[in-house]
């Protein structure tokens, strides 16, 4: 056993935690993070820092807000020069790897990963800036609309499907040979982060997953609205997606719903692919393991889906920790994604000392030890397509604020509203409270300067873009290196000794 504890962190793709067995849904299959939970620490106030992949990403991995590194949208370029845990845990001895998405826009594809073993899914360049200039256009090329959900259902394959089984094996392979390592006599700990596309729109299932459920059995949204009932910012995204226009049956929904959890259970599937491997390569009980998304999907609630607002099923992802020095338990504390950087440096016995940059979050150790921490908190922005200007959430004990300077404020108390259907911003009994994260919102963020550096930037990368479709510059989607003269058995090499170097024997074989 090392000193440090591994990390492998398992990653999904627009995964509302109110979709997993783990947090309480009565239909959805997803026994392997049940049984993360059932031996580990589930956090039931998890949220993302800003509903949107790549945003969410950036802060993940970097521990900052996005407003700190211009982290706006899913054409944001992450610079090379914002450290990230991969750094970091580099620094404490630690061998890192990504397999699968992380969306990195922009030449450096690696952000301190020391190996990268699959492409990603998803442009790496500047092709997805929104433009708040024509902020009431709506965009068509590359966006969501209705038809997406209109097309849910079955398929033998799709390209999601494809990606993530080579995540899956890309990843499998890699841990393999951290047993290779091992048997070795490499104790270096390591760090993995396998991150899938599912369960992301479109709604397509494998007939295998799509087949543990039944029409019967998929709830309908418990709070749909109409685009008269919407708030602002609401009916926005509503009008963006197309919704408001194009009516979906109630067929149309109970399909995307049970595509949804067929695919959620997929994902499940390759959580138990990770752990299995694990414990292929005698590791499991020295690494902490990490489930968790970096959005949820509003699936249909308030007329809405996907994601790109700050309620509930759109801002809270699952956070399930398992591990050595992990207790059993839930914890209602409000966190976030940027409090994994500290958690991984707190587990990996590094100081605050190692930081070249201040970070927004704070460990999760404590919590998941069954220790008290104070902090209940969690900070949200969002700077991309469907707003005008930005938008921050301050999510607080029970409370949840919601600002934009364009729109009137939402307040929720989530302990009496956990589907937020009553607007407190205006109720004089909570006065008090929406003054004080009024005030807080303007002694935090300068909202005319943030969105002004936004469009800005928006403007840059929108003219840079169609340079580089004019043949500017290079493409900058990742390409896994493979050399195959170092693979398997080469004339250069001792059959036996390649022969011996690929053979890991099963755990108790080793240890007799």
């Amino acid at each position: 056993m090392t000193q440090q504890p591994n990390i492998v962190v398992i990653m999904a793709d627009q995964l509302a935690p109110h979709f997993c067995g783990a947090y309480g849904h009565k239909t959805a299959k997803t026994p392997n993070i049940d049984a993360l939970a059932a031996r580990g620490m589930r956090f039931d106030g998890a949220y993302c820092n800003s509903p949107l992949c790549a945003p969410s990403r950036f802060a993940f991995m970097s521990g900052q807000r996005v407003s700190r590194i211009a982290a706006y949208d899913n054409a944001s370029e992450f610079p090379a020069s914002v450290p990230t845990f991969a750094h970091y845990l580099a620094m404490l001895g630690y061998h890192t790897c990504l397999s699968g998405k992380m969306h990195f826009v922009g030449p450096d594809q690696k952000h301190g990963f020391r190996d990268r073993i699959t492409t990603d899914i998803y442009p790496s360049d500047f092709a997805w800036t929104p433009n708040w200039d024509q902020h009431e256009e709506r965009i068509d090329k590359w966006y969501h609309n209705m038809q997406t959900v209109k097309e849910s259902g079955r398929a033998v394959a799709t390209f999601q499907t494809d990606y993530d089984d080579e995540v899956e094996y890309a990843a499998r392979r890699w841990l393999v040979d951290r047993g290779r390592d091992r048997a070795g006599g490499d104790q270096t700990p390591f760090c993995l982060v396998t991150s899938f596309i599912h369960p992301h729109d479109p709604y397509v299932a494998k007939p295998e997953w799509w087949d543990l459920y039944s029409d019967d059995e998929i709830d309908l949204p418990e709070y749909p609205l109409t685009p008269d009932q919407q708030d602002p910012f609401g009916r926005r995204v509503m009008d963006g997606i197309e919704a408001s226009d194009v009516p979906l049956t109630e067929e149309e929904v109970r399909r995307a719903r049970r595509a949804y959890l067929a695919n959620v259970s997929y994902f499940d599937s390759k959580v138990g692919a990770m752990v299995k491997a694990l414990e292929d390569i005698g590791e499991l009980d020295n690494t902490i393991v990490i489930v968790t998304s970096d959005h949820g999907d509003m699936l249909g609630e308030r007329g809405l889906w996907y994601k790109m607002t700050f309620f509930e099923h759109s801002a809270r992802v699952p956070l399930v920790m398992a591990g050595p020095g992990v207790v059993q338990g839930a914890t209602p504390n409000a966190c976030s994604l940027v409090d994994l950087l500290p958690t991984f440096l707190d587990a990996a016995d590094g100081g605050t000392d190692i930081l070249a940059e201040p970070v927004d979050g704070r460990s999760l150790m404590p919590l998941a030890r069954g220790e008290n921490d104070p902090v209940d908190e969690a900070i949200g922005e969002y700077c991309a397509e469907m707003t005008s200007h930005p938008v921050f959430m301050i999510r607080r004990g029970t409370l949840k604020y919601i600002h934009c300077d364009a729109d009137p404020a939402q307040l929720y108390d989530l302990s009496i509203d956990p589907m937020e259907k009553v607007n407190l911003a205006a109720d004089p009994t909570y006065a008090k409270q929406a003054q004080a994260f009024a005030e807080e919102v303007r002694a935090t963020w300068d909202t005319a300067a943030l969105r002004e550096d936004v469009m800005r930037r928006q403007r840059s990368r929108l003219k840079l873009h169609a340079a580089m479709d004019a043949g500017a510059g290079a493409h900058w989607d990742y390409d896994p290196p493979s050399d195959a003269t170092q693979q398997y058995v080469r004339n250069h090499m001792d059959w036996t000794v390649a022969a011996d170097r690929y053979r890991l024997d099963v755990v108790e074989d080793r240890e007799s």
